[in-house]
């Protein structure tokens, strides 16, 4: 049997893909348990500096798997320990990409819905094939986002359109992700994991004590005044200084070569 969801490391990009092509990458409980565990280990892992989900087949993610959670098996089902179960919801795929400092780009290689579309909000950066949907269906099936949608969505697009969108249980082209801000990219299809690599490869070549400080700060600057949010910042600041990094930023910037960052 397959597994369900893959993870590679290569230089410093670690890759999770769902890999369940022939269910559109439905999320099973298994699936929903894996993920935070592989999000967490790259997170720990500091060879990476990037991590990437993306999905084999023609989704990206579907979603839960409705089939099998009507059938009691699922998440949600009663015979299942899954989010309605056993499974701590702050141990949750969107809870966990929330709280890890790794920089995450979900390569939507096709739909995302659903659970799907909450994972892919939860990602940092999103960029989409020309043939990728994110469909907010939520209220047409008599239910809300599932793990954090009403939270990310008015932070990421403002709070008319996301009430538009969720209101309206609508399904957007890529295109029309891109015109309100979902994702940053549209590609076609055979471009996307090149310009997936050669994003992360961007990210990964500056250095990564800065890059995870800067999205710790970004993170908590979501919650609070300014003021309070210069005092991070310069709380942060102050041990970046004496760092191998930040000492090589600066010889390679005098020597105008590229920097070659350690982590140190």
């Amino acid at each position: 049997m397959a597994e369900e969801l893959l993870y590679d490391v290569s230089g410093h990009v670690g890759t999770i893909t769902f890999n369940r092509p022939d269910r559109m990458n439905t999320i099973t409980p298994t699936m929903l348990d894996q993920l935070s565990k592989r999000l967490l280990e790259a997170d720990a892992d500091p060879k990476v500096r990037v991590i990437v989900v993306t999905g084999n087949g023609r989704a990206w993610c579907a979603g839960l798997d409705v089939a099998a959670a009507a059938s009691g098996e699922g998440i949600g089902g009663d015979g299942a320990s899954g989010a309605t179960g056993e499974f701590n919801l702050r141990d949750a795929p969107p809870v966990v990409l929330n709280k890890i400092d790794t920089p995450t780009i979900a390569a939507l290689n096709g739909g995302a819905a659903g659970y799907g579309m909450d994972l892919a909000l939860g990602c940092d950066i999103r960029i989409a094939s020309e043939k990728a949907k994110l469909s907010a269906a939520y209220t047409a099936r008599g239910l809300v986002p599932e793990s954090g949608g009403t939270w990310l969505l008015p932070r990421i697009i403002g709070w008319s359109q996301a009430a538009e969108l969720l209101f309206t249980a609508r399904t957007l082209r890529a295109d029309e992700a891109l015109r309100m801000g979902l994702v940053s990219q549209v590609l076609a299809p055979e471009d996307l994991e090149a310009a997936t690599a050669s994003l992360a490869e961007e990210i990964a070549a500056n250095a990564p004590l800065a890059i995870r400080a800067s999205k710790r700060l970004m993170r908590h600057g979501m919650t609070e005044g300014l003021e309070d949010h210069v005092q991070r910042q310069y709380l942060a600041l102050l041990p970046l200084f004496g760092t191998k990094d930040f000492r090589e930023g600066l010889t390679s910037y005098v020597e105008k070569r590229p920097a070659k960052f350690e982590g140190q």
